[in-house]
């Protein structure tokens, strides 16, 4: 693997464990929430070939849909 490769990879490591820190203490729709914006982020991304636009929507959704789980 090159080195570029392994540093966004442990920088993306890093990251994710900050960020599941921060979510000591959420309430369960607000966890929903935020994994609803984060796949969404990501399956906008994909689907629309990295566009900011698609990307933001995807969250948007996400977020929604996360949100509304529990309810």
């Amino acid at each position: 693997m090159k080195t570029t490769q392994r540093f966004t990879l442990s920088a993306i490591a890093v990251v994710a464990m900050l960020g599941l820190g921060g979510c000591a203490g959420m309430s369960a729709q607000e966890k929903n929430t935020a994994i609803g914006a984060g796949v969404g982020a990501i399956g906008g991304s994909v689907l629309t070939g990295g566009s900011t636009m698609g990307t933001v929507g995807g969250a948007a959704v996400g977020g929604v849909i996360g949100h509304e789980m529990n309810k």
